[in-house]
């Protein structure tokens, strides 16, 4: 089972190989390459830092506990119709993402 919150369900969308180091850009495409590859795997909404936060560089100030960013994970989950708590598939969530997303969202 994979931990995301929210907003990291659009990042992983349109991921790119890019992100805060060479670290994270490796554990992100790990992640990514598992769910684009295998999409009924497990996810588990969370709040808070999730497995992508994870490797986020420890000399970089603390991001994923910001206000903002908790603030953009719940606006995500709203318009999703999703829970903190929810376990679904990715298959699922990005079913939820076709159905509710619309280009300005993003």
């Amino acid at each position: 089972m994979i931990r995301l919150r929210g907003h990291h369900l659009l990042c992983l969308l349109g991921y790119r190989g890019m992100g805060y180091s060479p670290d994270f850009c490796t554990n992100m495409t790990a992640i990514y390459e598992r769910l684009r590859e295998q999409p009924q795997t497990r996810v588990v909404l969370v709040e808070g830092p999730d497995d992508i936060c994870a490797a986020y560089p420890k000399d970089k100030p603390p991001h994923c506990e910001e206000t903002s960013v908790a603030h953009r994970d719940s606006r995500v989950l709203e318009k999703l119709g999703l829970r903190v708590g929810r376990e679904m598939s990715w298959a699922d969530v990005c079913g939820a993402v076709d159905e509710t997303m619309e280009a300005g969202d993003i």
